[in-house]
C-alpha cells in the first residue's frame, strides 16, 4: 500500500463508494479502506447452511465489506427527502432532491430493471384516512426495490467502475485519524502503519458508529446524541398486508404512543421476505433485521417497529444502552428471541410447539422461543403493543395471536458528528458522511452524503491548485 494519498475514504459502503466515484473524476489519488471482505467473499455461515446458529464472525459478513450493510439489505431506495436521514439540514431541501435524483440515476445504471413503487393517489388517500382514524401518520413515498439478491450486481458495477482509478484495500482496519494544528494529516492502520492524506472522509457505516464515537473522543470532536432506536421485528402472513405492499411496497408509518407519548415508527418492511440475524462485533451481540429478494419469495412479510427515545444529561451512551438491551435478549435465547404476540399478551413464553401450531411459519429458523418481555423495557414494549393495535386498522390481522415477534432490533447510529454544510468537521480536511456519522439513515441519503463531502474536497483541492 502507498503511504500517501490525496484522499482516504474510510468505509466501502454507499457513502464511501459514492465519495470515491466523485473524487476520481477530478484525477485525485484516492484510497478506499474497509475492514470487511471483498464483495465476492462476503457470506454469512448461517445463511450458507454452514452453521445452525450465528457464528459471531468478526467482522460480520452481513454488515461489513464492499457495499457495507446495504450489500445484503432489502435494497430499498427511498426517493423522497422525508426519510433516510438528516442531510436536508446541511444542504437544504432543493439540493437534496437534486442529489436524490442523481444517486437514483447512478443505481439505475446497473439496475435498470428495478421496479418503482408509487401508490395510486386515491388508494393512498384511503390508507392515510384509515390510519389517521387510528392515530397513525401514514406517509406515502416513491420507493425502488432492488432486492437483496440484485444489490450485489449493482455493487459489482460500482467496483468495476472504480477499479484502476482508486486504490481499494479490503480487510484493512483503520484504527485512528491523525490531526495536527487543526488539520487532518492521515490515518493509522491496524498493523501500525500510517497513511498520509490531505483529506479524510469518515464513512464507516452504521456498524462503525461505535468506532466514530471513540474517534470523536480522541480528537475532541463535538457530537450530538440522537434518539436511541430499539424495538422488535414483526413477521406475519404476507396476505395480511398484500393490498398495501403491492402499491406502497413499504408503508412508512409514524405513531405517538398514547401511554408514554413516545415516537414510534415502522422500519424496513420486507414483503415476502425473511428475518435475519446480524452480529454486532463491537458489542458482541446478535440483533435482527429483514431482507427480501426479487427472485425468491417467502409466504411472509416482516418489518420492524422501533421506539425512538431521547435521553437527557448526564446520559451519554445511547449505543451502549441499545447494546445492553440486545445483550439481555441474547442472554435469554443465546441469540435472537421469538415469541407469538398471543403468548406475549397472555403473559407466557412461547415454545417451539406453540409456534408450530401458529399460522405464521418463522423464516428465522434458529430463533429461540422465549419471552421478550424479560429483555425489552416495559415502556418500549407498551409503545410497540399500542402501535400494533393501531396498525390493525390498515393491516387487519396483525394484532392477532399469530403475529411473530423477534427481538431485538437496535440501530447503532445514536450520535451525530458536528459538521458544516460541506460535512466537514471542525478539523480541516476531515469530513464525515453516511449512517455511521449520524448524518443519514438509508441507502439514498448515505450515497448522497458521500457526494457532498467529495465535491467539497474537490473544490478545496482546486482552490489550492492540487487537482
Amino acid at each position: 500500500m502507498s503511504d500517501r494519498f490525496d484522499v482516504v475514504v474510510v468505509g466501502a459502503g454507499p457513502a464511501g463508494i459514492f465519495a470515491a466515484r466523485e473524487l476520481v473524476k477530478s484525477g485525485l489519488d484516492v484510497a478506499v479502506i474497509d475492514k470487511g471482505k471483498p464483495l465476492g467473499e462476503r457470506l454469512c455461515p448461517l445463511k450458507a447452511g454452514m452453521t445452525s446458529s450465528c457464528a459471531h464472525c468478526n467482522p460480520c459478513g452481513v454488515l461489513s465489506g464492499w457495499g457495507g450493510a446495504g450489500a445484503f439489505s432489502d435494497g430499498k431506495l427511498t426517493l423522497t427527502p422525508e426519510f433516510g436521514g438528516n442531510l436536508e439540514r446541511y444542504v437544504g431541501r432543493e439540493r437534496l432532491c437534486t442529489l436524490i435524483e442523481e444517486v437514483d440515476a447512478a443505481y439505475m445504471r446497473y439496475g435498470d430493471d428495478t421496479p418503482l413503487y408509487e401508490p395510486d393517489p386515491s388508494f393512498a388517500a384511503e390508507v392515510v384516512k384509515k390510519g389517521r382514524g387510528a392515530g397513525l401518520q401514514v406517509i406515502p413515498a416513491k420507493i425502488r426495490h432492488v432486492g437483496t439478491d440484485k444489490s450485489s450486481f449493482i455493487l459489482r458495477g460500482f467496483y468495476d467502475e472504480l477499479e484502476g482509478k482508486a486504490a481499494m484495500f479490503m480487510e484493512t482496519e483503520v484504527t485512528g485519524v491523525v490531526a495536527e494544528g487543526g488539520s487532518v494529516k492521515g490515518v493509522t492502520l491496524g498493523d501500525g502503519s500510517f497513511i498520509a492524506a490531505q483529506a479524510v472522509i469518515l464513512a464507516p457505516g452504521r456498524v462503525g458508529a461505535p468506532w466514530v464515537e471513540r474517534l470523536a473522543k480522541d480528537l475532541g470532536l463535538p457530537v450530538d446524541s440522537i434518539p436511541v432506536d430499539v424495538g422488535l421485528r414483526l413477521e406475519m402472513p404476507a396476505e395480511w398486508s398484500e393490498a398495501i405492499t403491492q402499491q406502497f411496497y413499504e408503508v412508512k408509518v409514524l405513531f405517538d404512543a398514547p401511554t408514554f407519548d413516545d415516537k414510534v415508527r415502522t422500519f424496513c418492511m420486507c414483503p415476502h421476505g425473511e428475518v435475519v440475524t446480524e452480529y454486532q462485533s463491537e458489542w458482541d451481540v446478535v440483533t435482527v433485521n429483514g431482507h427480501s429478494y426479487r427472485d425468491h419469495k417467502t409466504d411472509n412479510t416482516n418489518f420492524a417497529i422501533l421506539v425512538s427515545t431521547e435521553f437527557t444529561e448526564p446520559f451519554r451512551d445511547p449505543n451502549g444502552y441499545g447494546a445492553h438491551i440486545a445483550r439481555l435478549a441474547n442472554m435469554l435465547g443465546g441469540g435472537a428471541l421469538i415469541q407469538r404476540l398471543g403468548d406475549l399478551k397472555a403473559g407466557r413464553r412461547s415454545t417451539r410447539s406453540r409456534i408450530e401450531r401458529g399460522l405464521t411459519r418463522p423464516t428465522l429458523k434458529d430463533a429461540e422461543p422465549g419471552d421478550i418481555s424479560f429483555a425489552l423495557p416495559y415502556r418500549h414494549l407498551k409503545d410497540i403493543l399500542e402501535m400494533v393495535n393501531a396498525l390493525d386498522a390498515i393491516m387487519p390481522g396483525i394484532d392477532g395471536p399469530h403475529t411473530l415477534l423477534y427481538g431485538v432490533e437496535v440501530k447503532f447510529y445514536s450520535l451525530r458528528l458536528s459538521v458544516n454544510g460541506d460535512l466537514q468537521t471542525p478539523i480541516r480536511g476531515l469530513y464525515a458522511a453516511g449512517d455511521g456519522a449520524g448524518i443519514t439513515r438509508g441507502l439514498i441519503q448515505s450515497s448522497a452524503s458521500g457526494i457532498v463531502a467529495a465535491r467539497a474536497i474537490t473544490q478545496a483541492m482546486k482552490a489550492k491548485g492540487l487537482s
